[in-house]
């Protein structure tokens, strides 16, 4: 049997298999099982909650929960998770923003997240509000539901 042929099919579906990307390191906390999908022959539907630190404003850690399908078509990459999150983000010491963080008024893409084979992402930008002195976390959807995308705001305060 030819190795190369029996191998292709797998390095396929390892390049094809969408993972979190971020601009900082994401670790996963946990997740919770929401249905059991193929009499649990297969991985069930969840929501998992991720931990990244935003990369240019020491000490800020955000929790991303989200829906992940599963089913075959989960485990193997190619299900579209539902447009839905939540967003919470804590100061875990003393705030300070770094030099390089953006500012203005659109903001610095801090996280994605492949939400589906193509084209459906979960985003987190940072917004520093420098007048009130609290960084703004807005978490969005690049799939549009009913016209809008889905989205939620976590604050942070600068002190």
């Amino acid at each position: 049997m030819n190795t190369a042929r029996l191998l292709a099919p797998l390095v396929l579906l390892a390049l094809t298999t969408p993972l979190p990307a971020s601009a900082a390191e994401t670790k996963e906390i946990g997740y919770v099982n929401t249905a059991a999908t193929n009499l649990g022959l297969t991985r069930s539907h969840r929501v998992v909650v991720e931990r990244f630190d935003d990369p240019d404003v020491r000490n800020v850690s955000c929790y991303v929960s989200q829906a992940r399908t599963g089913g075959v078509s989960g485990m193997v990459g190619l299900a579209e998770d539902p447009a839905r999150f939540g967003l919470s983000c804590v100061a875990t010491g003393p705030v300070q923003v770094t030099d390089a963080a953006k500012r203005g008024d659109r903001g610095e893409k801090v996280f994605e997240s492949n939400t589906s084979l193509f084209f459906k992402e979960t985003r987190v930008h940072r917004f520093i509000d420098e007048e009130r002195g609290v960084i703004t976390y807005l978490a969005w959807s690049t799939k549009l539901v009913d016209g809008s995308p889905y989205n939620v705001v976590a604050v942070v305060p600068i002190r």
